[in-house]
């Protein structure tokens, strides 16, 4: 069982986060929550922020670029969603 999360506002916004990186689909949970785990804490603000807006997006959208169906416009985006994929 994970240890819950320090009651600071990064503590908080990562409890958030990770509520909204459960998704329909199964493996984009998994994608998302490893990068939040693994990657987000170190992550830049930037790319913080880009990884807010891909949990803004659709799980088809978010899915067709995590297997390189279409590539995103923004480029901090594209960036974070190359982090994800590197880390499968």
């Amino acid at each position: 069982m994970q240890s819950p999360e320090p009651a600071t506002e990064e503590g908080r916004e990562r409890a958030r986060l990770r509520w909204r990186c459960r998704r329909g689909m199964k493996e984009l949970d998994l994608l998302l929550l490893r990068f939040l785990e693994q990657d987000y804490p170190a992550a830049s603000p930037p790319e913080r922020a880009a990884f807010t807006r891909i949990l803004d997006l659709q799980d088809p959208e978010i899915f067709g670029y995590l297997v390189g169906r279409a590539v995103p416009s923004d480029e901090y985006i594209r960036h974070v969603i190359a982090r994800i994929r590197h880390d499968r």
